[in-house]
């Protein structure tokens, strides 16, 4: 485990305003953070250095999503992947975005990432860039020199580049709703079903009129340095009606559109291909009218009990420094704990290094494989790619907490019963996840219980025990996965 600081300030602001003073006087030393599930693994990694980081997910109200007064779909900056996934409003208004967002990463990271900081990150791989852009949005940034409306199609300037200044930051995302006579969708290829960065994406907004395409927007990511619109496509949809020959002829258009690389995860050509085939199949569905079907509802989210809304936070700015005297204040296990010099490290190192609790593990450092899953005021996170000043004021429930004194926890129990463990090593982590999920549906069905471990790996079994111990502790008789 990497014990070097990787920033030198941290800063939770409880206000906007207060952020944004923040951004004007570091300017380029800062850099804004809300989940961190990319920023924290390019700063792990070296590949991005920052002496200042400014932390807006404890502001309150950033963490909304609402039809305004104006008719626009607003998205504040902290709104997660999770929370865009459940929302009413984007399911039936904004469904391409509520898909995409559906389908991005694993539980434990929709539950801290944000919409912002995938906008906001620039990779042409990222899944609600294609989505927002097919819905023709706009972001709001705000600086100490007032604020500017972007359309997202003038956001990007290349691959991770984008026309925000150091002391700007993104306040608002928004979009016209959509209209009975619209209708949309997303869809990706990559290379494993879930927790897998896209080789290719797609987003389709069709507007009809009667039986035919009034108008049609579709956005394609991976395929270029930013992400695109495939406007030949586009027009030869207008006017036409939505059937087989029109639908292979914008398929085909749109692989003209594209102009892939090779690189690790895929060759251009394949990416080629793909984008034919990935909007013949967004299109067909818009005609069938079976989009929907892609969006499970009742889905485990890993929420536990709560809204998926992490609390906010009260009171001044609070400012950590990697080796001060300011301590990390918060309560684990259920003791109250306080943790100086530890403003540059992640809760994963606090957990073990400082605090001796080690049954939350280290698999890879990056978020791939949820053995450092713990529960922040009640949602599981990842321990590895949490700042630690992000737990300043939290609850956190580690695997050592679940036991009550000498009495195990059912679900540990029932892992024992079921012969649930072999190495160990990734156990602590599906311990907690299952039990977040017990705690959000005491009775899950085996589709549930399957989805609600997506974001946790292990190397040696199949998951079938793993499975049939949940399902044991929610009283139910475990069934072949």
């Amino acid at each position: 485990m990497s014990t070097a600081m990787l920033w030198e300030t941290y800063y939770t602001p409880t206000s906007i305003d207060e952020a944004v003073r923040l951004l004007a006087e570091h300017g380029a030393d800062a850099r804004v953070i809300a989940g961190g599930t990319d920023l924290m693994i390019e700063l792990q990694r070296g590949e991005r250095s920052v002496r200042v980081l400014v932390d807006v997910s404890r502001v309150g109200g950033l963490d909304r999503v609402r039809l305004d007064d104006d008719g626009l779909v607003h998205i504040g900056p902290a709104v997660t992947h999770s929370i865009a996934a459940s929302a009413c409003l984007l399911v039936e208004r904004a469904f391409p975005l509520a898909l995409a967002c559906f389908r991005l990463g694993t539980p434990q990271l929709r539950n801290r990432g944000t919409i912002a900081g995938n906008l906001i990150t620039a990779s042409p791989a990222n899944d609600t860039i294609p989505a927002l852009l097919a819905l023709d949005a706009q972001v709001t940034l705000r600086s100490e020199r007032g604020e500017r409306a972007v359309p997202l199609a003038e956001l990007y300037r290349g691959v991770r580049r984008t026309v925000v200044e150091a002391d700007e930051l993104l306040v608002d995302i928004a979009f016209a709703p959509l209209d009975a006579d619209d209708r949309g969708t997303f869809d990706k290829i990559a290379l494993r079903r879930t927790h897998a960065i896209s080789v290719v994406n797609t987003a389709v907004v069709l507007t009809f009129d009667d039986d035919q395409v009034a108008e049609a927007r579709i956005a394609l990511g991976c395929v270029a340095p930013t992400v695109v619109r495939a406007k030949e496509a586009e027009a030869a949809l207008a006017g036409r009606p939505l059937n087989d020959a029109s639908i292979a002829a914008a398929a085909a258009l749109a692989t003209e559109a594209a102009a892939p690389i090779d690189d690790i995860r895929s060759g251009a050509e394949y990416r080629r291909e793909a984008v034919g085939v990935l909007v013949h199949r967004a299109l067909g569905r818009l005609r069938d009218g079976s989009e929907r079907e892609e969006l499970p509802r009742e889905m485990p989210k890993l929420w536990g009990r709560t809204d998926g809304r992490f609390p906010r936070l009260a009171g001044e700015t609070i400012c950590h420094l990697d080796s001060g005297p300011e301590p990390i204040e918060c309560t684990v296990n259920g003791e109250n704990v306080a943790i100086a010099g530890a403003g540059g490290k992640t809760l994963l190192e606090v957990l073990r290094d400082d605090l001796g609790l080690t049954g939350t593990k280290e698999g890879c450092g990056e978020g791939e494989c949820g053995a450092c899953t713990v529960l922040m005021d009640g949602i599981a996170v990842l321990a590895c790619i949490t700042p630690a000043p992000r737990a300043h004021g939290a609850d956190i429930v580690t695997v050592e907490g679940l036991a009550e004194g000498d009495e195990l926890h059912p679900l540990q129990q029932s892992f024992i019963d079921a012969g649930a463990v072999q190495c160990g090593f990734c156990t602590p982590g599906f311990l907690m996840a299952g039990t977040c999920l017990l705690e959000e549906k005491p009775h899950p069905s085996h589709e549930q219980v399957v989805a609600g471990l997506t974001g946790n790996l292990c190397r040696c079994t199949g998951y079938y025990k793993i499975a049939q111990a949940i399902e044991g502790a929610a009283g139910r008789k475990g069934e072949p996965a």
